[in-house]
């Protein structure tokens, strides 16, 4: 496993993979989405602001805030798009699965491996509406393929604040809200996570991977009843005050990688992990996109969501 990975959690959030990632409990997302403000970028809670941060995305998939920010045409094609034996032509995931595999036993090539991040990326982690594996994941797939330290949980958040903005306008159209794309099992984690208490949300099944993510994924409820919908709404409308409920990843049993579980409080943290607390914690620019032409900026700020740190918020109300 490439150092790089190590360092910025990507070799964790790979073994996510072998999760049911895309298993959703849709009225949950919809009661969800109705509380999202495209203004401030957050869900507005009795309490006030609530929001997915860099330490939740740590949490559930390993990732960490270090990194270079990836920008589409800052990258360069370093490794030829035409060098590589990658077939564009295949109309369905398994085809080019199929296409790009190599065989056993035999060392992994560099288009192999290029191939498969694509693949990753596209319908695993960001998710985009397409039947087919798009070439604009190849820049991105090269770079971490070449062993580039890409802050990819900066591109996360911003792509689900993307999906979130995109569902949020949707509800309001006076057609019929169109299917969601992007990453929209890290809001199902992320909710998994707040609401495990107050919903009693149990499993039985012991994930083998060391992350809150493999974890909440057994969470999802499974069963639909006309009647969760205002269930839901009720457990949002009891949160009249912050409780250690939405800040579910400071405890101390907190699953994950080893240099999150010795760090995940504020004031206990380590010196070797200011570096990780000061990209938790520090207002930034992010960036959603692949292309040039799908490119949003947002910004990020924990300065709101400051409780969910295990930190003081002196005024919790809208701006």
């Amino acid at each position: 496993m490439h150092s790089e990975w190590v360092e910025t959690g990507i070799s964790e959030f790979i073994q996510l993979a072998k999760f049911d990632l895309h298993l959703f409990d849709p009225q949950m997302l919809l009661f969800a989405i109705f509380f999202w403000n495209r203004e401030t970028r957050a869900f507005e809670f009795p309490c006030g602001f609530v929001c997915p941060t860099l330490l939740d995305i740590a949490a559930i998939t390993g990732l960490t805030p270090i990194g270079d920010r990836f920008y589409p045409d800052v990258f360069e094609e370093e490794i030829s798009i035409k060098e590589t034996s990658i077939s564009w032509d295949k109309k369905t995931y398994l085809a080019f699965i199929t296409a790009h595999m190599g065989k056993p036993d035999t060392p992994v090539s560099a288009s192999e491996h290029i191939a498969f991040l694509m693949y990753w990326l596209f319908a695993c982690v960001f998710c985009t509406p397409s039947l087919q594996v798009p070439k604009y994941y190849y820049i991105l797939a090269q770079a971490l393929h070449l062993k580039k330290k890409i802050c990819l949980s900066k591109l996360l958040l911003a792509s689900l604040y993307t999906c979130l903005d995109e569902a949020s306008e949707s509800l309001f159209r006076e057609s019929s809200p169109r299917n969601l794309s992007g990453p929209i099992w890290l809001l199902q984690l992320w909710l998994n996570a707040i609401f495990e208490k107050k919903l009693s949300l149990t499993s039985s099944f012991t994930p083998v991977c060391e992350l809150e993510g493999a974890r909440l994924t057994t969470l999802t409820p499974r069963k639909r009843s006309i009647n969760n919908f205002a269930k839901y709404i009720d457990v949002i409308l009891s949160f009249t005050d912050f409780t250690d409920d939405l800040a579910p990843f400071i405890r101390t049993t907190l699953m994950g990688p080893s240099w999150l579980r010795r760090n995940n409080q504020v004031g206990s943290i380590t010196p070797d992990s200011t570096d990780m607390w000061f990209g938790f914690l520090s207002w930034d620019v992010i960036i959603s996109g692949m292309r040039q032409k799908d490119v949003w900026i947002y910004p990020y700020q924990p300065q709101l969501f400051s409780r969910q740190f295990g930190l003081c918020q002196m005024k919790p109300l809208p701006l």
